[in-house]
């Protein structure tokens, strides 16, 4: 199983900062920011799930254009799965036909071109030979992580979260856990804007690494994108036994 980072930033600029999506083999997307507008169109087209972690627009920006751009081109639906409030929220404010067109009932609701699955914290999901298991996240709306496992170890993905109990719970049952990407979306200095938008920021960072019992690698990702300096120097000082790298697009990680 092969993880491939589309995007991994807080936002947009320059060539590099695309919102966070990553392709799991060549049929799984994890969220889908803006960084899934550099695949190709084959590439595009090859990609039968979405897994979202919630409904913000960075993370969710470019399914409506991918289902658009490859619904003629596909014999079967792209699978969105996602939280029922998450599944909501996209029903209601993006395919509405005032923003974007219903593609969940066309060309026709007996053969639509987007088909909805709600998950539940805990869900286990499983795609071929790769395992995915919903994470507990805790974020301003309904949010969840991803662990995905492929029998050579597990690749985590928390997903936009503040300080989380049973998130460090959960992974903590995961014996085989190797890579483990967590934000770090604000610096100290806006320590109290990353806890009002329960996000995390370097110092919240220690404090929750050491509930981790396992040794993974750990990278960064949502950095804001005018701290990323900043933030990732204080994440070298405050985590400096973990040894935090920040997650880059087009790294990819092998299970």
């Amino acid at each position: 199983m092969k993880v491939r980072v589309l995007g991994c930033s807080g936002g947009i600029g320059g060539a590099n900062l695309r919102t966070t999506s990553m392709l799991v083999d060549r049929d799984i997307l994890i969220d889908a920011g803006t960084g899934v507008g550099d695949l190709s169109l084959a590439e595009l087209a090859s990609v039968d799930h979405i897994f979202l972690t919630h409904s913000h627009l960075d993370h969710i920006a470019s399914i409506p254009f991918l289902v658009d751009t490859v619904g003629d081109m596909r014999e079967a639906p792209i699978t969105v799965w996602a939280l029922q409030a998450t599944i909501d929220a996209l029903r209601q404010n993006i395919f509405n036909w005032v923003i974007w067109p219903d593609f969940s009932s066309i060309p026709s609701a007996e053969s639509p071109s987007l088909v909805f699955r709600p998950v539940e914290v805990g869900q286990v999901v499983d795609i071929g030979s790769r395992r995915l298991t919903v994470l507990p996240a805790n974020h301003v709306v309904p949010a969840v992580g991803y662990a995905i496992g492929a029998g050579a170890g597990t690749f985590a993905y928390t997903g936009d979260t503040t300080a989380h109990a049973p998130l460090w719970a959960a992974l903590n049952r995961i014996a085989d856990l190797r890579y483990l990407v967590i934000e770090t979306a604000f610096s100290d200095i806006d320590a109290d804007l990353a806890e009002r938008s329960r996000h995390i920021n370097p110092s919240m960072l220690a404090r929750e690494l050491e509930h981790l019992r396992a040794r993974p690698e750990v990278y960064i990702t949502h950095l804001k994108p005018s701290q990323i300096d900043l933030i990732m120097h204080e994440v070298s000082l405050r985590a400096a036994d973990f040894s935090p790298r920040m997650l880059r697009g087009n790294q990819v990680f092998t299970l």
